[in-house]
């Protein structure tokens, strides 16, 4: 579960290294977001000479969460981390690769271009 205040990994090259949570999107008393949901974040730790600069506002896919995801076959998903990607208005990825395993709940969430720069989707 990612609230306010997270702290999240990117998992991209988009330039942002850590970024913090303050707003989860959806419903106004929406509290947690989990896998497949977007964010609004911070960005905490920046790479020099990248588009992305620290205390940049941006929007992110959250996709991997600590928290256990339940599959519709009854098996549960756990990662070592929180990890989001970030994308722009139109939910795109910003970045050109992605690092680390993907979840498959993401196609089914329609965010098949992301999923295409996957290195592993389990």
């Amino acid at each position: 579960m990612i609230q306010e205040r997270s702290i999240l990994k990117v998992a991209d090259n988009s330039g942002a290294k850590i970024v913090r949570c303050f707003r989860v999107l959806g419903s106004t008393r929406r509290r947690y977001a989990r896998i497949g949901d977007i964010v609004v974040a911070s960005v905490q730790v920046a790479e020099p000479r990248k588009n992305i600069k620290k205390k940049d506002i941006v929007k992110v896919l959250i996709i991997r969460q600590r928290e256990a995801l339940r599959r519709a076959d009854g098996s549960y998903l756990r990662f070592d981390e929180n990890a989001v990607v970030v994308v722009d208005a139109k939910s795109e990825p910003l970045a050109t690769r992605v690092f680390g395993p993907l979840p498959k709940e993401l196609k089914a969430k329609g965010f098949e271009k992301l999923m295409t720069m996957a290195e592993e989707v389990v």
